[in-house]
């Protein structure tokens, strides 16, 4: 019997079919304890919703919301560098915060808002794949120094705020072990089989993630999302670049028609025969005329 390929991890449909699986509260538990650093009690998917049975129904958001004791939390796998994470993370960030409190809330309501993105290529000029920034106050202006004797000072800005950014080309060439949880978090994203079985022996959450993940596989209908959601992207880009690429045509089309009415108005100007300007420039004895 042959054995069904386990669908990808990277693919950001299969990622929440996993972590955003109901009953598996203690896994995207885990998985974010590795991230953050913190020890989470409980969570709740705030947008669990997936992609509906049938084709032609919209499919839902891919991103993963969690809402924490101490945290909120946008978790999404990126698979293609479409050159707007940046912009994207300061999107995700802003919801996160303005989403959180209505009129007439206390501000103190307010929890940190944490904003996860890992990625199938390599965005930061930084030698690591773990990058973390937080709202920290630049180097002091010596012109601005006053001295308030304080022998350390702070260095966090703001304490709401924190990106976290996962570069899986960085982890797979530093190749490292399974020892930290991060780690064997990371080799079942990558899938490499070696490192996950390494890993589901160390953690009995990512063998529960890894039973999950083999489960959808099998699955059919599992198999048919998966594949129609590859197709729609597929059709996407198509459908986009078909946009760029007659957006381009007809912006040169323009270029070269204004070309041509300036080189028109330039030889009328020197009082040169319609005959003469129709043929050099190629536009019509009626667009000169209106000229």
């Amino acid at each position: 019997m042959t054995k069904t390929e386990k669908l990808p991890l990277v693919i950001d449909y299969v990622f929440k079919r996993v972590f955003a699986y109901k009953g598996n509260e203690d896994v995207l538990a885990d998985f974010l304890e590795s991230i953050l650093n913190v020890k989470i009690e409980k969570l709740e998917v705030k947008n669990p919703e997936m992609m509906k049975n049938s084709r032609e129904e919209k499919l839902g958001v891919l991103d993963i919301k969690v809402e924490t004791k101490e945290n909120i939390i946008d978790l999404e796998m990126q698979l293609e560098d479409e050159e707007n994470i940046e912009e994207r993370e300061a999107t995700y960030m802003g919801k996160l915060l303005s989403e959180q409190l209505e009129v007439g809330d206390e501000y103190k309501k307010l929890k940190k808002s944490v904003v996860i993105f890992i990625t199938n290529f390599n965005k930061y000029e930084t030698n690591t794949y773990h990058n973390i920034a937080k709202m920290r106050f630049e180097k002091i202006n010596k012109d601005e120094y006053v001295d308030m004797g304080y022998k350390e000072e702070e260095q966090i800005g703001n304490k709401y705020i924190e990106f976290h950014v996962i570069e899986l080309p960085k982890f797979i060439k530093k190749n490292p072990g399974v020892e930290k949880r991060l780690e064997q978090w990371l080799w079942l994203i990558v899938g490499r089989k070696e490192k996950v079985e390494m890993a589901v022996k160390e953690n009995k959450n990512v063998k529960k993630a890894d039973k999950v993940l083999e489960r959808i596989s099998k699955d059919p209908k599992e198999r048919e999302r998966y594949e129609a959601i590859l197709k729609a992207e597929f059709n996407q880009k198509i459908s986009n670049q078909k946009f760029m690429d007659k957006g381009i045509i007809e912006g040169e089309a323009r270029g070269k028609k204004q070309n041509q009415i300036e080189i028109a108005k330039k030889m009328l100007n020197k009082n040169k025969p319609i005959e003469e300007i129709i043929e050099f420039t190629g536009l019509t004895k009626e667009e000169i005329e209106r000229l």
